[in-house]
């Protein structure tokens, strides 16, 4: 008779990824920012270092130009990003982070940083290292030899 099918390091995987996401959410809120939201910090991901189209945006995470230019409007009205003119195009914007975007990149990295070496202490240093390894060489094999430039948030 065969075992029974185990999927669960995929569920542990969301889960470890859920929860990393959701204390880096509530460090952040203790910190006066609030108003952003996970899906806000890949669109972040995108804009840094130099800004990016509305498109290039909508691309990245997989979603309509739409969704992304209501994401950009939010963004926008909470101080994060402001939309400037497009050097080379005329009629296109380039958004770009403000200080206050950048500030919130900066204490991400900060607060990510503590909760890794957390997890370090939980089971050495020396495997989380391997685990971070061994994640890039699996989602880069999957993915033909390159790390995905695209990342959709699922909630």
């Amino acid at each position: 008779m065969a075992s029974a099918l185990n999927y669960d390091l995929t569920y542990l995987l969301a889960l470890g990824f859920r929860t990393v996401i959701d204390d880096l959410h509530k460090q952040l809120t203790e910190r006066g920012y609030n108003d952003v939201r996970p899906a806000h910090g890949f669109a972040f991901q995108r804009l840094a270092p130099s800004g990016a189209t509305g498109n290039e945006v909508a691309e990245f995470l997989d979603i309509t130009k739409q969704a992304a230019s209501e994401m950009v409007d939010y963004l926008e009205q909470h101080g994060y990003v402001t939309r400037q003119p497009h050097p080379t195009d005329r009629r296109g914007k380039i958004i770009t982070l403000t200080d206050r975007g950048w500030s919130c990149i900066r204490e991400t990295e900060e607060i990510l940083s503590h909760l890794e070496a957390e997890w370090a202490t939980i089971i050495g240093k020396k495997r989380m290292e391997e685990l971070r390894g061994d994640l890039r060489q699996l989602v880069t094999v999957a993915n033909g030899g390159t790390l995905p430039q695209k990342f959709r948030p699922t909630w």
